[in-house]
């Protein structure tokens, strides 16, 4: 991974910053994030790991050197006395990386998220067709559920970018930071991104509605009035998308929930009840396939009449056993997935059972025995 030290390059307007070359080895090599440390070499992300280039490691006036060029005098007055700055920063139309610049131990360091351009497509990413059912829907709240990087940003894109080539609407997005651009279709995307665009979720959210949206994505359901205002949002005609750390629907509606006290909960249960459109859980496992590096099972919940009573009467606990009867209807089963994955020779037995909600039943799976679900509404 080479990456040679450049000459000087001030005295010149036409010239690109220097820091702009450590950029475009990351766009080349298709790394997710850069890091600059000083006495360390440039480092790049790549599929989920952190590699050094060739380059030679940093000092720290090379690093003010890098960073400062690209600063605009406000935004190095508020790193000097702040000690971290959020920006981006562009390289030509078509890439983009979202940069923290920020102290440790009194010198400079530098991450950079490069924000893609490319969206994968639903069969790219391996998903289930009934999410472009569920992205054709005219409101309702969508949740995207699952840990720490496990793609639900990407599992987004995929459908709002379904969106914006199918439907005449306004798409308005806040994310904190944007991971993937948008290019206007058949629809117009609108991106604020928390600290560039605006100051943070509450801000946001609290004008939407006067921006006209038809689409609208959450970056993440983290406090109550992020929750509320997308509630009231799919119960006004809206489709809204947003995320959620949490393994499995059920537990994503009981997160939800305590975000509000006590006083409030029995409402919101009602609410979401009503507004709630489907809840996608998924998780991302090593994969088999030659030149695929990670793939994702997935667990699909719609709700329908039973679903809703279910919510309602806090019977979150019966929701497994709604999915696996319903399959006919589009709603996706994550052991059933699992074992998909293992018989199609796409995923390893071991990491299946790893991420199997219950190790026994996906064995069961795999044998062909399912339990039984009736009796559940």
């Amino acid at each position: 991974m080479a990456l040679e030290q450049s000459g000087q390059m001030h005295g010149s307007p036409t010239q690109e910053p220097q820091l702009d070359k450590y950029f475009r080895v990351a766009i080349k090599t298709l790394a997710n994030d850069l890091h600059l440390k000083v006495g360390q070499p440039p480092k790049l992300r790549l599929y989920g790991r952190l590699k050094n280039t060739t380059a030679e490691p940093l000092t720290q006036e090379r690093m003010e050197e890098l960073v400062f060029e690209i600063l605009s005098p406000a935004q190095k007055e508020t790193f000097l006395e702040k000690g971290t700055l959020d920006f981006a920063h562009e390289i030509g139309d078509e890439h983009r990386f979202r940069i923290n610049v920020f102290r440790q131990r009194g010198m400079i360091s530098l991450a950079a998220r490069r924000v893609s351009a490319h969206v994968p497509s639903f069969e790219s990413l391996n998903l289930p067709p009934v999410l472009e059912k569920i992205s054709e829907s005219n409101q309702g709240l969508v949740l995207v559920v699952g840990p720490t990087g496990c793609g639900k940003t990407t599992t987004i894109a995929s459908m709002i970018d379904h969106i914006n080539h199918t439907r005449a609407c306004h798409i308005v997005t806040v994310e904190d930071p944007i991971e993937y651009l948008f290019k206007d279709q058949k629809a117009i995307v609108s991106q604020r991104e928390i600290g560039i665009d605006t100051d943070n979720f509450e801000d946001a959210l609290t004008y939407l509605m006067r921006q006209d949206p038809d689409v609208v994505f959450v970056g993440e359901m983290r406090d109550s009035r992020t929750v509320t205002a997308g509630m009231r949002a799919a119960e006004t005609g809206h489709l809204v998308f947003g995320t959620l750390h949490s393994a499995n629907a059920a537990q994503a509606i009981h997160r939800l929930l305590d975000l509000f006290s006590q006083t409030e909960r029995d409402l919101v249960r009602q609410t979401l009840s009503l507004a709630m459109r489907a809840v996608i859980s998924q998780v991302l496992l090593p994969c088999l396939k030659e030149g695929v590096d990670r793939i994702p099972a997935v667990e699909v919940l719609l709700t329908n009449p039973g679903v809703r009573k279910l919510i309602s009467e806090g019977r979150e606990a019966d929701l497994p056993s709604v999915i696996r009867s319903s399959q006919r209807e589009g709603m996706q089963d994550l052991t059933d997935n699992l074992c998909t994955l293992v018989k199609e020779g796409l995923v390893d037995p071991k990491d299946a059972y790893q991420y199997a909600p219950n190790t026994e039943e996906l064995k069961m799976a795999l044998k062909g025995i399912r339990t039984s679900t009736e009796g559940i509404l």
